[in-house]
């Protein structure tokens, strides 16, 4: 069993039936968590559910919490050499998102901006669900960009926001500069592959699908070396991925060509009240632009905007170096009450 936590599922919920076994079989092994948690379904409305984890120690319990949204195509096992280390200073939850991991997948709608409210209408419930008054939301990559739209539309819950390598804040390009087109093959594949879900090919390929992420992404499994020699972590990010694409297809209606948001957030900062601070963290090795941070504290002249770069870090900030990335985190957070 999980360590500490009680495991609570309704019975309406339906998954693949080995991710559940596998999580639980794996689950003292995968997470290596000596702390205490509970693990259980959050229901919201419709009869969703979103799968959550909560650290919250008695002698922190009265701070104001940290709330971990994962990014595309990720889950709640990634934040694993995270978790213990967040939570020693306040609680920390951690949650699949919306059509996500374990959380429900349901139907999104294929308007941008109907399909990314359904993602901030859930967080919204889910918080209200626990009890959460304010939280610091800590976003990556999707997780980050839904962050920033629940706390334009819900500001007084918000008393911090922490990016980790966002996606979707700058406009669509067609070059990448203006002596750097983007090559004629790159959008022809594009548009070859438009009418597909990003992980279609995962599912494609039917029970070859696990070597086909331990292939295609080796730097999982060194990742997460330190807990696990095995395939454990590409064997959980295939089984996440391999269910019906419900969350992956309500981020291809939000992407544009070549990967842009279709509703790029650096249009809507102005919308975020100036007194939520922020900040913004990247890799150094990260192929993600980092301009757009640059961007967001020269739109925010009267507001706190942080960037901060972690060295030897990928997109994976959390996970290529999650010792700095903890520590950065606690310090940032200090002065939150």
């Amino acid at each position: 069993s999980w360590s500490g936590g009680s495991n609570q599922q309704p019975s309406d919920y339906r998954t693949t039936p080995y991710l559940l076994s596998h999580c639980r079989k794996n689950s003292r092994t995968f997470w290596s968590i000596s702390a205490d948690f509970i693990k259980q379904f959050i229901p919201i409305c419709n009869g969703n559910h979103l799968w959550t984890l909560t650290f919250c120690r008695e002698s922190v319990k009265d701070k104001t919490p940290m709330v971990l949204l994962h990014g595309f195509g990720c889950g709640v096992g990634l934040w694993a050499q995270n978790l213990e280390a967040l939570s020693q200073h306040r609680p920390v939850f951690a949650l699949d998102l919306l059509g996500f991991g374990q959380s429900t997948r349901p139907l999104f709608s294929t308007d941008p901006q109907e399909a990314e409210s359904q993602f901030v209408e859930s967080i919204e419930q889910w918080r209200a669900k626990v009890g959460v008054k304010s939280m610091i939301l800590l976003g990556h990559n999707l997780g980050g960009f839904l962050a920033v739209s629940y706390s334009i539309k819900y500001p007084g819950r918000v008393k911090h926001i922490l990016l980790v390598e966002p996606w979707g804040f700058p406009e669509s390009q067609d070059t990448v500069e203006d002596d750097r087109p983007i090559p004629v093959w790159i959008k022809a594949l594009g548009a070859m592959f438009s009418p597909f879900n990003p992980l279609a090919g995962l599912r494609l390929v039917g029970p070859l699908g696990p070597i086909l992420v331990q292939t295609l992404r080796p730097d999982f499994k060194r990742k997460f070396s330190s807990l696990f020699t095995d395939n454990t972590v590409p064997e959980y990010i295939y089984h996440l991925n391999v269910q019906s694409p419900s969350g992956e297809t309500a981020f291809k209606n939000m992407t544009g060509s070549c990967g842009w948001a279709k509703r790029p957030m650096l249009q809507r900062m102005d919308q975020l009240q100036p007194v939520i601070p922020i900040t913004i963290i990247y890799g150094s090795r990260s192929s993600v632009d980092s301009d757009s941070g640059s961007t967001i504290r020269e739109m925010r002249p009267n507001s706190h905007v942080d960037i901060i770069t972690i060295r030897g870090a990928g997109h994976y900030v959390y996970a290529d170096q999650p010792e700095d990335f903890n520590h950065t985190v606690l310090r940032v957070c200090e002065k939150v009450d």
